[in-house]
Formats: structure tokens, sequence, C-alpha cells
């Protein structure tokens, strides 16, 4: 028999590591305060519970995590290691010595084995005492015994009490045993637990079931830094407030009449989320009297306790070297073939919700959430964030968001299109258009095509005209408005939710090291100017050489990009002849949009086929740039992804809005590229169609491709996982993570590629606000005819009391003599530009309204970009980021907090001088 509290005692003598309980006291006492606690009598019934102690652990002890023996496994024998308890000891401690490299001597004596392996846990260093706040009575059945539908979906070890809380897959042929056996046991003695199961659907696949104590969770959660509830929140009112208080519950009474809203989720029905409405703080083992602590079970949160076991995934080695660390590399050696955390049960269950109740919290969710039927409905953003994390609740967040501040937007456009659908046929430039039947258009390219009457551009001239009408300009003024408000309005409602889920600046005391820069740089350390404790450094000249290597693969990614555009470009001018002259006749008259067409399905799957080039390209070029921390491997890579996706989708429609049509010369003297291929021209109609038609081509098909990778593509993989697994075994029959297992991975990016879609980043957003407006105004200002019609209305038009576009597409044409094209014809045609006729003294020279029409773009283009500028700077101003009394409560608390701080640990220290028989001070001693 081995005393365990003994080895531990002679292990810590050997590292000189004698702690007493007075030195611990020292270290973790504060400074001395004599400020009030303004809702110190509040909580006075709260803080009289720290003289309870041992009955929480007491109870759960034997429930839960802490075996009351462990088995030692070893070649020859196995030795029992019972832990002695010491009930004097009524300090509370969680573990202060890190007993990793205690436990991975001893984990280097044993074999490995299938079943359960337990790591070294003393019990007599397990927290002695808790707050213990009384439960209500009136508490959903959820939360009333959360261990219950954990048990029920079996989501427990053999012995039926430790919660599994992470799952690794390998197959057993595989045969890099030895990488997963040293990193097994480094995670058995960094404190997890591991339990080896095998498929019962495929004999070849084995389960390692992780579980983490109790002792691991506080010593991880509070390097982590990981806010945790401490004290119930009482809120500071004045007259204001009240007064406030007072008008509210008068309108609630009114809203008692009327019918409740159907947007709004029946709260019956979802658990009571307590934390909420609690101070947190970081969470401390010295302090760990302060925080809330009704159940070990329940304290931490099934998504913080899989955020935490992750980061010990990724920071533990399974080889001797400075890069062999992490699951991620072990996943894509083939070590191993998943690793996740598994679900809380299953989604369905055959006995209704509304008479039996919820089985799970994932069961709750789609019922009440991932459903069709619930799209009109709020969405329960506390229940995503506690289930998933705090991260994907804030995208559900902003997605809703986004979601709901696009109505109003779809409205005005759906307006807009309507008004010029109505409008179409009064046009007077369809009109003309439409009538023009003698009128010829001189031939689009120089072998195969014929003249064209103008009137054949009828059809095409009136679907310009929906996108291009007195609206347009107004719509895209709005859209550049409802931009800064959309933005304006989230930063308000994002300050909200960080306040109420405790996230106020949650990065910078909760960022930690990534694995791989630790593993990169460990041998160069400096002192952490904030922290004052050294750290891997990365050296100047290292990392600017990375940047500068990066920097350059994105440059060349980008140049591959435009080189994709300009080969599509000469594609539509070799084959336009090729249309021009086919046998079918319906695309030899519409050869220009066969050509469009053509051009924009060849560019679409060069986008497609570039994008899984690209996310992988921004992959090793973030890795090889070795960020410092997490977030800004995610900025980085976020940016990559941005810039690559940005320009290659956009690449093509900017040439098409900027530069088709623009440097093809006149009739007689035309551009040509190489000196062979003669550049493209604009419809007759205008450049505009052609612009639409790329723009809804790959945004339709986009959407069409991305909807099917992100719901029939998983849909088709999880029916034909469960078919597979259904041939000869009941699914009844197979365990949750293996069910979990034969769903499809998320992606290794997590949610970057919803980021990218919405533009989730404020930074991203800002410029991509910024750079709409730019574009907007030089489409309407170049790419549409609003600046000639314009200029025409009023300086060349022939109404004069009222303005109007009466001649506006004879004037809008110039001459050119037939009999210079050497064709066999004579007369004149047609062509879109603003030169002097044949006859003039200066032929085919620019005219003087051809230098007014630029002046007028030009002169729009500022006072455009200039007004709307202005309208949002004035909008941001108007809305600020934080509402003023949510910015001073969170001011408040802050202060609150450092009070309570003080005022529980002043508490604790009195009672443990009660407890010696030592006077007791209400002072700091």
């Amino acid at each position: 028999m081995v005393h365990h509290s003994g080895s531990i005692q002679s292990f810590k003598q050997q590292k000189g590591m004698n702690v007493s309980k007075s030195e611990i006291t020292k270290e973790t006492s504060l400074k001395p305060s004599r400020r009030s606690l303004p809702c110190l009598a509040h909580s006075y019934a709260h803080s009289k519970s720290l003289s309870q102690s041992t009955s929480l652990f007491q109870s759960t002890e034997s429930e839960s995590q802490a075996p009351t023996s462990v088995t030692l496994i070893s070649a020859d024998k196995a030795e029992q290691v019972n832990p002695e308890e010491n009930e004097k000891d009524s300090v509370l401690k969680c573990s202060f010595a890190d007993l990793s490299d205690f436990c991975l001597a001893l984990g280097k004596e044993k074999d490995y084995m299938d079943e359960s392996e337990h790591a070294i846990y003393d019990r007599s260093r397990l927290i002695n005492d808790f707050v213990i706040k009384d439960k209500p009575e009136s508490k959903a059945k959820l939360s009333k015994n959360d261990m219950n539908y954990i048990a029920s979906s079996g989501l427990l070890f053999k012995d039926g009490k430790k919660r599994i809380d992470y799952i690794l897959v390998y197959r057993k042929t595989n045969i890099q045993y030895g990488k997963r056996n040293t990193f097994e046991k480094n995670l058995r003695a960094e404190g997890l637990m591991l339990e080896k199961e095998p498929a019962v659907a495929n004999p070849d696949i084995m389960f390692i079931k992780i579980h983490i104590p109790w002792d691991t969770l506080c010593k991880y959660a509070e390097r982590l830094s990981i806010r945790m509830p401490f004290r119930k929140k009482c809120y500071y009112t004045d007259r204001r407030s009240k007064s406030k208080g007072r008008l509210q519950n008068y309108f609630k009474r009114i809203k008692k009449w009327m019918s409740q809203n159907p947007m709004v989720l029946d709260k019956s029905a979802f658990p009571d989320l307590e934390e909420s409405d609690c101070y947190t703080g970081p969470f401390s083992r010295a302090r760990i009297h302060h925080f809330i602590i009704n159940s070990k079970d329940t304290f931490f949160s099934n998504a913080t306790r899989s955020r935490i076991v992750y980061h010990m995934l990724e920071r533990t080695r399974y080889e001797s070297g400075i890069s062999k660390v992490g699951i991620r590399k072990l996943i894509n050696n083939g070590s191993y073939i998943a690793a996740f955390p598994p679900h809380e049960g299953a989604y369905k269950s055959s006995l209704p919700i509304k008479t039996h109740g919820p089985q799970n919290r994932r069961h709750l969710l789609y019922e009440r959430w991932a459903r069709w039927g619930m799209w009109y409905k709020h969405q329960p953003l506390d229940l995503i964030r506690l289930y998933f994390g705090e991260k994907i609740g804030l995208y559900f967040a902003w997605l809703g968001w986004y979601t709901g501040m696009l109505i109003p937007a779809a409205v005005v456009g759906l307006c807009v299109f309507f008004y010029g659908l109505v409008t179409m046929n009064e046009s007077q430039v369809s009109q003309e258009i439409c009538k023009a039947t003698e009128v010829f258009m001189c031939p689009l390219c120089d072998k195969n095509c014929s003249l064209q009457r103008l009137n054949e551009s009828c059809i095409y001239a009136k679907v310009t005209y929906l996108f291009d009408n007195g609206g347009t300009v107004f719509f895209a003024i709005f859209m550049a408005i409802w931009a800064t408000v959309f933005l304006e309005f989230w930063k308000r409602r994002r300050s909200v939710l960080t306040y109420a889920w405790d996230l106020i600046e949650w990065e910078e005391e909760e960022e930690t090291l990534r694995p791989q820069f630790e593993a990169k740089y460990y041998k160069m350390e400096v002192i952490n100017p904030i922290t004052g404790k050294p750290e891997p450094h990365q050296p100047s000249s290292d990392k600017i050489s990375r940047l500068l290597v990066s920097v350059s693969g994105i440059f060349f990614m980008i140049s591959l990009v435009i080189t994709a555009v300009f080969a599509v470009v000469v594609y539509r001018l070799v084959v336009m002849e090729r249309f021009a002259s086919f046998k079918w006749n319906f695309i030899k008259q519409h050869w220009q949009f066969a050509t469009s067409a053509a051009a924009v399905c060849i560019n679409f799957i060069i986008i497609m086929l570039l994008n899984l080039a690209y996310e992988k390209v921004a992959y090793l070029l973030t890795n090889l740039e070795y960020p410092r921390t997490e977030s800004e491997w995610e900025n980085s890579f976020a940016l990559k992804m941005f810039l690559f996706q940005f320009v290659n989708l956009n690449s093509s429609i900017f040439y098409i809005a900027f530069f088709l049509g623009r440097f093809v010369g006149h009739p007689g003297k035309y551009n040509k590229l190489f000196d062979r291929w003669r550049l493209e021209e604009c419809h007759p109609s205008g450049c505009l169609i052609d612009l639409c038609l790329q723009m809804g081509v790959i945004m339709f098909l986009k959407q069409i491709w991305n909807n099917f990778m992100e719901l029939g593509y998983p849909l088709i993989q999880n029916w034909w996982s469960r078919h597979k697994i259904k041939r000869g075994i009941q699914d009844a029959s197979i365990p949750q993570w293996e069910n979990d297992w034969n769903l499809q991975p998320m992606n290794i990016h997590g949610l970057m590629d919803e980021y990218l879609e919405m533009g989730i980043w404020l930074g991203i957003l800002e410029g991509i606000g910024i750079l709409a407006v730019i574009t907007n105004a030089f489409v309407i200002a170049i790419t549409s005819d609003y600046i000639p019609r314009f200029v025409y209305e009023y300086k060349y038009g022939p109404c004069a009391n009222h303005v109007c576009l009466k001649g506006y597409v004879n004037n809008s044409l110039s001459f050119f003599d037939l009999s210079e094209l050497g064709i066999g014809k004579s007369g004149y045609c047609r062509y879109r530009d603003y030169r002097g006729p044949p006859w003039s003294s200066k032929p085919y020279e620019f005219t003087l309204q051809y230098w007014h029409i630029l002046a007028a773009r030009l002169a729009f283009i500022i006072v455009f970009e200039h007004l709307v500028f202005g309208i949002k700077s004035f909008i941001a101003y108007l809305i600020p980021d934080v509402p003023k009394g949510l910015h001073e409560r969170i001011r408040r608390e802050k202060y609150l907090v450092q009070e309570m701080m003080y005022e529980a640990e002043l508490e604790h220290l009195q009672q443990q001088r009660r407890q010696s028989g030592q006077p007791v001070h209400h002072e700091w001693p």
C-alpha cells in the first residue's frame, strides 16, 4: 500500500515546495480597504454561507470525479492507492502544486492498457469549503439535476460517475501507436483521465474518452483566467432609473391586455440561466470561496470544460522535438482521425416536448431554434452560448441582427425595382430605342458581324432601365447610410451582449500563447511588460522576414486572379467572332448575350477552383508567420481570406463596370489586343446589362453552391453514415459519441467561412462601407447613363420650360461613314460616343459635350462621396457604440466587483480567526 499524501509531501520536499497554510493566506491576502460596500446588506444572506464547509464536496465526491481509490498498473503488480483526507484542514485550496512532472514519472512505469486509466488524484488536496447558494424551488427541470440527462445519454465512463468531456478516435490498424502512447501518457500526466472503448459498428475504430477532474479543471480555469460567477448582481438606481422603472411597469401592465408577440419564445420552456445575473471574475483557486458553486458538475459549463480540454490537447507533446506538439498535427499525420466534444444526447425524442419537456439542451435547441418552423422566432441566444460557447453565440447573434436589418434594405430595393418596372414603358429612352427602325449600328466585330438595327435592342433597353433609373441614385445613397446604421446599431447590440455574457475585455484577460509559437521560440524569452513573467519571444528580424514571405505570397495569389480575369477577357474576344457566325440562329442573333453568359460561367468555375487553393495558401502563409496568440492567427488568416475572396469575386465585375467598352477607339480606328483581337464594346443599350448579368449569375450560382455544401451535402453524408451503421446494428445500441463521430466534421477554421460570407469583423465592415460608397459613386458616374442623361436634360435638351429626354438617343450616338470600312456599303452607321461627324471640321474628334459629361462625372463623384461620407459620419456620431446607461453600469460594476472581492476576503479571514480562536478584526489587520 502506498500512502498518497506522503508521496506528494516527499515530492514537495524534493522540489523545495513546502507550502504552509499561513503562507497561502499571506500570498492570497488583499490590500487593506476602509471603503464600505453599498450592496453588502443586500447580499448578506449570501455571504453567511461562507461558514459552511465540507457538505457539498462530501456529498458529491463519491458520485462524480474523485475516486476513493486509484489503481496503479505496472508490468509486475497492481498497487492500491488510498488517499488520506484531512478533515481538520478547512482552508480553501485547489491543487496549488503542479503535479505534472510527478504524474509523468509515475506514468512512465505503467504499461498501456485499453481500460480506464486514472490520473493520480489526491483527495486531500480538494477544496473543503464552498459558497453554497440556496437552490430555488421553482427551478426548470433541466437545471435541477444536470447530471441526469448526462447519465441517461450514456456520456459517462464505465464506472457511471465520471462524465465524458472529449473524444479521440483512431484506427487500430494505424501503426503510429508510439506517438499515441506518448501523447496519452502526457495527457494523463497533465491530470486528464482516459478510458478506451471500441466502436460498435466498426471493430477497427477505437474511441478514447477523456474526463477532466475537478482539480485539473480548476488549475486550467485559473491559468486561462476564465470568468466565473461569484455574487448576485445588485443594480444601482437613482430617481431617473426609478421613474423609468415605474414607466416600464406601466407599459408591462398595458402589454398584458394585448396579445403576446408571436416572435418571442415561450420562456417557460427554457431553463433558468442564472449565471447571467451574477458578477463574475477570473477564476482563482486561492479565492475559490468567492465563487458561487452549487455543484461541481454544473459549475463549469460543457462548453467551458471542452474548451479547457482542447487547450490541453493543443499543448501536449507526442514526441521529443520543437514542433511535435498538439492534437492537430496528430490528426494531420494520421495518428488520430478525429477529436471532438460529445453532444449531450440525441436531438430528437419520441415524446412531445410540450408535455414531457426536453431531454437535454441539444433537444431543446433543436425544438425551439434549429427548425424551419421557428424561423420567425427570436433566437435563444443565452442557451446557444451556454451550449456552444461565446464565439458561436455571438456569431448567431450577429446573423440574426444582420438578417433583421436586411428587411428595410430589401423593402426599399423592391420599391425602387417596382418603380422602374412601372415606369419602364414611359421611359423616353426606351421608347426612342424601340422606335428606331431606320437607325443602323456599326458592326461590333470585324469579320462576321453585320449592321444591326437599333430597335433590336428594345428588350435590353427596357431591362437596363430597371437598374438604371432615377431611383438608382437614391438607393445607392440609402444603402450607404444603411450600412452605417447597421454597423453602429450592431456595435450597441454587441456591447449589450458582451456585458450580459461578461465578455468585456475578454480577449485581454483570456488570451494565451499559441502552442506552435511556444514550441518554436521557447529558447528566446523576454519579460512580458504586462504580466512581468518571462515568455517566448519572436525576434524582430525573424518576424519581418516571415512577414515579407507572406506578403509576397499574397501578391502572387492576387496576380494569379488578375491573370485569370485577363484570360477570360481574351476568351471573350476570341469567341465573340465565333458566336457571331454560329449556325444556330438564336445564338447568331444574340451573340453578345451568349458571349457574356459563357464567360460568366467560366469565370464562376475559375472562382470556385481558386477558392479551394486560397484557403490552403492562406492557412500555410498564416502558419508561416507564427502568430503569437490565437486571435492574431485568426486576424491574419481572416485578412488573407478576405483579400483573396474579394479580389477573386469582384475582379471580373470591376472589369465590366469600369473597363469594358471604355478604350475601344472608334470605327475605322479600333484598338486591338496584341494587334490581333479587337476590344469588346458595350451593348447598344449600355454596359449595365452586362454588369447585372455578371453579378446575378455569380451570386446566384455561388449561393446555390454554398447552400448545397452547408445543407444538402451534410444531410446526404449523415444519411449515408446512418445507413451504413444500421445494416446490422440498431441505432439505439450505439453510444452517443459514436453517433457524433458519424456526423460531418466541423471546418478546422471554425466559423471563418461564415464570417467571410457576412463580414463580421468591424474593421472589414467599415472598410467595405467606405469602398461601397466609392464604388457606387463610380458605377453611377461611369457605368450607368445617369450623368449623360442629366447633362442632356439641363444643357442640350430641347425642352425650355421643363426638363425632358426627347432626342437623347440620337444625341448620344455618333455618325460614321460606311464607305471607310471597305465592306461595299454606303451611308452612315451609328456608334455610342460623343465624337464629331465625318462632315465636321474635326471628324471623329471628341466634342464639347464629351468634356462637359466628363466634368459632370468627376463632379458627381466628389459631391456624392462627400455627401454620403458626411451623412455616415453624422449618423456614427449620433449613435454611440455603448448605450449611456450601460456604460455607467459597467463602470459602477467594476467598482462594486473590487469592493466585493475585498469584503469577501475580509470575511473569509475573519472566519478563519473565529475557527482558530483568535480575536476578530472588522478591518484589515
